[in-house]
């Protein structure tokens, strides 16, 4: 990438630590985040999206922490930044956009005191004033009747109108990151679509770079510009969009591919990815997805490979692009067959 880079994740992990062991939910995650562009951040529950995201604004609960890594945020390592330094970001450079607002907002205070507080601690602004901001920021996100809605409690509005209103408040401050973690999961389809779609017009709009956790690769197609594939707590495929669609490298970008639905292919069955995402406890020692790869030999299963550029600038890890791959050099990925 060449762009100018507003997030620099350099080999970030974080645990939760007990007397008895270390869970590593992520281990050693770098990731680079262009300025005003989107990386989705894909992969099953338990793959490390959402604890990646919580890191970076430190909002792991214990006994979650950061043990190691980097987190440079505009030149800045997060990491080493103090707890009033970091209760200044939130919500003012950076903001975040749960996936249940039901549990983000507060049921007993109405929309108006929730984006008031907002917009008091980081903007200084009075109740008059704030209200003002508030309506407007509704209007912005599309929410009819702003005067009144403001007025409401959470649970006077619909799963969507809620989830505008938490976009609202992430926009109060003009952000420079926004992340949203798995922002459209408890809507409908309908709904999903006119927020997606709001969210990339915001963009637009304001100029924000973005972190889009999600599992649904229609969502990352509509939104991202690049896109880390994560398993196991480690990042496995790391693509702009378009290629990652168009030529997945690593075996499990391939199974999440072929095991969603698709309006332009003529498939008769979905083809899922065969076992389950391994316990953060129990990691295997090789390749961490060996135990459900077609493709996997013993060097998979004993030694874990690292995260390696390609000519194409991905980057992918998997011992099938190396030198060192024991098995069938023919192989071919996408295909999952021989080439001829």
């Amino acid at each position: 990438m060449r762009e100018e880079v507003i997030l620099d994740i350099n080999d970030l992990r974080t645990s939760f630590l007990t007397d008895d062991f270390e869970v590593k939910a992520v281990d050693g995650v770098s990731l680079k985040l262009p300025k005003g562009k989107t990386i989705g951040i894909v992969g099953e529950s338990g793959s490390g999206k959402s604890i990646t995201a919580l890191s970076i604004l430190q909002l792991l609960d214990k006994p979650g922490k950061i043990v190691g890594g980097e987190i440079n945020f505009k030149g800045e390592d997060l990491t080493k930044a103090s707890n009033k330094e970091i209760r200044d970001i939130r919500g003012n450079e950076i903001s975040m956009i749960f996936q249940e607002p039901m549990t983000s907002l507060n049921p007993v205070y109405t929309i108006g005191q929730q984006i008031r507080e907002t917009l008091k601690v980081h903007e200084g602004l009075g109740k008059q004033n704030g209200t003002k901001r508030g309506i407007e920021l509704l209007q912005l996100v599309g929410i009819p009747a702003p005067e009144e809605r403001i007025k409401q409690y959470p649970h006077e509005l619909s799963g969507g109108m809620r989830q505008r209103v938490m976009i609202a408040m992430a926009l109060a401050c003009n952000p420079d990151l926004l992340i949203a973690d798995e922002p459209t999961t408890a809507l409908d389809v309908t709904i999903q679509a006119q927020i997606l779609e709001l969210m990339n017009r915001l963009q637009r709009e304001f100029g924000m770079s973005v972190i889009m956790i999600t599992h649904d690769m229609g969502v990352v197609a509509e939104t991202c510009d690049y896109v880390a594939v994560m398993y196991g707590g480690k990042v496995v495929e790391f693509q702009d969009v378009k290629s990652l669609f168009k030529n997945p490298k690593h075996p499990y970008t391939v199974g999440l591919l072929k095991s969603i639905p698709r309006h332009d292919a003529d498939v008769d069955e979905l083809e899922p990815i065969r076992g389950n995402v391994p316990s953060a406890k129990d990691m295997p020692k090789g390749c961490r997805f060996a135990p459900r790869c077609p493709f996997a030999t013993d060097l998979c299963m004993e030694e874990l490979p690292s995260l390696d550029k390609q000519d194409d600038d991905s980057e992918v890890r998997c011992w099938i692009y190396t030198d060192r791959w024991d098995g069938d050099p023919e192989v071919n990925v996408n295909e999952r067959e021989r080439t001829s």
